[in-house]
């Protein structure tokens, strides 16, 4: 193996200085531009600020430069060792056995170079980074002899290991040769539109912009822009809704280029035991998910795209930090329900797609509703009170909260196949999720006092998404349905139970 130490690509001191720029913006808005210029007869003072702007970029180009000049990496007794570090210079070295994954990202500055971003994730990643190792930018070759290295790294492990297995024997190994991937999923056109137009990306719009703006309240002339927003208020209703409702229209439309272009080309491939997603337009994303990783799989329905027959596939896998794309990853962003199973049975053999058969009981209605009367009776009574007689349409909450308690007890429910548990519930979207019982980490059954008066109980099974847990719960279901689904996943301890009970008889 070469011990050749390898450099990133120039493009890496740029991408650093712009991360930089967009990490300082509002401190740098601040400073620089919102206190413009000062009338003080002398240039060089009218102007401080942006000199200062001008220094802090000289500031973060020669940083960059240094970062990228500092980080090296290379190839070493099966581990990929790196160096790196701007005043103090550190190492990290990963064995080839530890990497289960390479993901690669093409930017907008990555692309006219034929260059990619490589994140290298192991089975041991923390929550405190996004990868363990990240190759900022690199060229696709340089990338492809990463995966030869550690291709060859595995496959020389594994050689090893049947060769000590076979000793007796006389048979040659040969080592196979790496599959083609084959394509299980392709979102066509429609699909692609339809996810665009109901992404929901619109409250992530304006929530960004408040949050943004709010950064700017204490310079911002508050008071001229209420006055403005007056008068435009009176100059009539039928304009203020036209209004409102052409920037409604335009987020809309942002939302739905942003979704368009993130999801553009996507498409899911199998090669070996390793789930291959690829998507994007402008930055062009690679996932690899090794199989033996995934750890719950989740139809998701929201009420609209149920109305048409859609649903999205969402696989929940034991790599990858907080928050990250490697641990809740979007595996079937749209797919028409009857047409999931499909991919779903090619990639998952071991798991049974049916929909579970095993209901709640009518007497755990009441739980799904009535502790919002906590909070309904006062809200009520002080709209009907304070806003009389207006108010008294704050009553048309208690048949809407009745209603939708009602549509999640009935949406709720279970089955187990064999080594498999599928738990369905609803809050706004139904999601229907699907556990092999060796994924499961914890299980929990809970019963308060109201509960026990009606013999019901809340079952909660917990499986691993990237470092933190994703809870699957059907709630005020059949006390004795809960005890045996909490026996189906404790056997052993049942089984002594049992045992002791044939002692005593």
């Amino acid at each position: 193996m070469s011990n050749k130490r390898y450099q990133l690509h120039w493009v890496t001191a740029v991408i650093s200085v712009l991360k930089t720029l967009k990490e300082m913006i509002i401190p740098i808005l601040l400073i620089v531009f919102v206190n413009g210029t000062n009338d003080t007869g002398k240039w060089y003072l009218d102007y401080f600020n942006f000199f200062i702007f001008g220094f802090m970029l000289i500031v973060f180009f020669i940083t960059g430069i240094i970062k990228w000049k500092r980080y090296v990496y290379w190839f070493e007794d099966d581990e990929l060792r790196i160096e790196y570090g701007l005043f103090v210079k550190k190492k990290r070295y990963i064995p080839f056995d530890r990497i289960q994954s390479l993901d690669y990202t093409e930017g907008i500055l990555h692309r006219p170079f034929n260059l990619v971003k490589v994140n290298v994730e192991t089975a041991g990643g923390s929550a405190s980074q996004k990868a363990e190792a990240e190759l900022t930018a690199i060229t696709k070759e340089a990338a492809e002899v990463i995966e030869k290295e550690v291709a060859e790294a595995k496959r020389r492990k594994f050689a090893v290991s049947e060769e000590e297995d076979q000793e007796e024997s006389e048979e040659v190994f040969v080592v196979p040769e790496e599959p083609l991937a084959r394509k299980i999923f392709t979102m066509s056109g429609k699909d692609l539109l339809i996810l665009a137009t109901t992404s929901g990306g619109i409250g992530l719009i304006i929530s960004g912009a408040a949050v943004f703006l709010s950064q700017f309240a204490d310079v911002l002339p508050l008071d001229r822009i209420y006055e403005g927003l007056s008068v435009f208020i009176k100059s009539g209703l039928f304009l203020v809704a036209f209004i409102v409702f052409f920037v409604l229209l335009i987020i809309w439309g942002v939302s739905v280029g942003m979704t368009f272009l993130a999801y553009y080309g996507f498409t899911v491939q199998i090669a070996d035991e390793d789930i291959v997603i690829t998507r994007g337009l402008i930055e062009k994303k690679k996932v690899t998910v090794p199989l033996n990783r995934v750890q719950s799989i989740r139809v998701v329905e929201n009420p609209f795209r149920q109305l048409f027959g859609y649903a999205s596939v969402v696989i929940d896998s034991a790599g990858g930090g907080v928050g990250q794309e490697g641990a809740r990853i979007n595996l079937l962003p749209l797919v028409k329900k009857k047409k999931a199973l499909s991919p779903l049975q090619e990639l998952f053999p071991d798991f049974t797609f049916e929909v579970p058969t095993q209901k709640l009981p009518p007497r755990s209605k009441g739980f799904y509703y009535r502790i919002h009367f906590v909070w309904m009776i006062p809200v009520i009574a002080a709209c009907s009170y304070y806003v009389f007689p207006m108010g008294l349409f704050s009553l048309l909450i208690i048949p809407v909260i009745i209603f939708w308690g009602v549509w999640r007890q009935r949406s709720a429910a279970y089955e187990i196949y064999g080594n498999q548990l599928t738990m369905r519930f609803r809050e706004i979207s139904l999601q229907t999720v699907y556990m092999m019982k060796k994924r499961i980490q914890s299980m929990e059954v809970k019963q308060n006092y109201f509960h026990r008066k009606k013999h019901v109980a809340t079952v909660s099974a917990a499986v691993k998404s990237g470092m933190i847990a994703f809870n699957a719960q059907v709630r005020h279901m059949e006390v004795k349905e809960a005890e045996k689904i909490f026996a189906w996943y404790e056997p052993k301890r049942v089984l002594k139970e049992t045992e002791e009970q044939d002692d005593n008889e």
